[in-house]
């Protein structure tokens, strides 16, 4: 039995700034009004990131539009969020982010079985010489598909 998946949003800026190592699965408390705009896919993931604070995890700057249809106890947009793992995941993470240049970065928000979920991703940041060479690869391979596939037609 197939579990269903329904993504909310993407973090496309993460993969284009970060060498992503490992990824987890986060579950992420919200209140009634977030779940309601997490549904209408009113989030954006661009500039967040991920930080233990006394043991629990919080991620940081994920905007969530306040809901459409919601009062005065709307939520505010940008607060920190805390993040559902384990004691030992959270442990482990704490030693992998001491290293240097190491940060945790939300690749994807979704829905499994009516419940949001994050995607959390060990990652190290690029510099701009890595990026134009992650581009020149890119363009390359795309030159390359474009010839084999002109080739084929004759």
């Amino acid at each position: 039995m197939a579990e269903e998946i329904r993504v909310i949003a993407r973090n496309k800026k993460a993969r284009h700034d970060f060498f992503i190592e490992e990824t987890f699965e986060a579950g992420i408390k919200l209140s009634g009004t977030e779940i309601k705009s997490v549904r209408a896919s009113r989030v954006n993931l661009k500039d967040s990131f991920a930080i233990v604070e006394n043991g629990e995890m919080f991620l940081h700057n994920m905007h969530i539009s306040p809901y459409s249809h919601g009062n005065r106890e709307n939520h505010e947009p940008e607060r920190k969020r805390k993040l559902l793992l384990h004691k030992r995941e959270i442990r482990n993470l704490i030693g992998k982010t001491k290293l240097k240049g190491y940060t945790l970065v939300p690749l994807s928000i979704y829905l499994k079985r009516n419940l949001a979920k994050i995607e959390l991703a060990l990652a190290k940041g690029k510099n701009v010489r890595d990026k134009r060479a992650d581009l020149a690869k890119k363009t390359a391979q795309r030159e390359i598909e474009k010839a084999f596939k002109e080739r084929q037609q004759y």
